[in-house]
């Protein structure tokens, strides 16, 4: 059996670093890493890890996750693929425990991202230390152990999560019409439904998930959750992201309806500085 971790990044080099250090303390290490490197500053430098690793660089104004995920994809090497944000820290058990999942059901197997403060691992660290400081997601409810099938495919999250090589391919990967930013992954979880393939919440391992600010709404995303939105509802008659799109109505930005969605104007300088926060979320 043969597992490779995939990871993408824009200008996170920081970030990268603790991610290449957990996977370095794994117990069972990965085949190899493929980093797809999107940083719109120079490009980014790997820290050299133990095992075989790439950066493949992929050029892009904005935030192409699908085509960057599918990039990763399609230059691994391995059996088993292991989805990893590269603003998580892997805990030690992750690798070997989603390699064993995977040998053992043909599945779309998500673990638990535990949520970290602005000043945890920022230096050394252990894993014990992080697992007193650390918060979990309040929407997401994962076992002690073991796993548990999840019914609600709008659960999925790209954010940590592992899948056979062979069922990616089968599932065309993520959707390269969502261009930008949001709904990519929602969609890839839906259509693994509808292809029978289950989704598993794994326990009992999982990663850390590094503070850096974001924006609540994410405004600087506007334009991409709205192209995205459309094309989602367009597919499964259904709106994805439901909660920003109502703060992007209240806020006056678009015009939504039960069937359409369409921008009005960009946010301004003032509302881009109080929608950004330190969250770790």
């Amino acid at each position: 059996m043969t597992i490779s971790v995939l990871t993408i990044v824009k200008n996170r080099a920081a970030h990268l670093a603790e991610l290449v250090e957990g996977l370095r303390r794994n117990v069972v290490m990965p085949n190899e890493l493929i980093i797809v490197d999107m940083s719109s500053d120079l490009p980014v430098i790997a820290p050299e890890p133990p095992f075989a690793a790439q950066v493949i660089r992929l050029d892009g104004v904005n935030l192409p996750l699908a085509a960057a995920r599918n990039a990763a994809a399609r230059a691994a090497n391995s059996e088993h693929l292991l989805f990893l944000d590269v603003d998580c820290i892997p805990m030690r058990e992750l690798v070997g425990m989603m390699q064993t999942q995977l040998f053992q059901q043909d599945a779309l197997i998500c673990a638990e991202a535990l949520y970290l403060g602005p000043n945890d691992a920022r230096e050394s660290w252990t894993e014990e230390m992080l697992l007193r400081v650390t918060s979990s997601h309040p929407e997401r409810c994962f076992p002690k152990d073991g796993v548990r099938k999840e019914t609600n495919a709008g659960l999925f999250w790209s954010l940590i999560f592992g899948i056979r090589r062979a069922r990616f391919d089968e599932l065309a990967g993520f959707d390269e019409a969502f261009t930008g930013y949001g709904a990519e992954d929602t969609d890839f979880g839906f259509r693994a439904q509808r292809a029978n393939v289950p989704l598993i919440f794994m326990g009992g391992t999982g990663a850390f998930h590094q503070h850096h600010a974001v924006y609540d709404p994410p405004l600087q995303h506007l334009q991409d959750i709205v192209r995205n939105a459309q094309l989602f509802y367009d597919r499964w008659l259904f709106w994805p992201m439901e909660g920003w799109l109502r703060a992007f109505a209240g806020a006056g930005l678009i015009e939504w309806s039960e069937k359409r969605i369409a921008l009005l104007r960009a946010p301004d300088v003032v509302e881009l500085a109080k929608a950004r926060q330190i969250a770790g979320t």
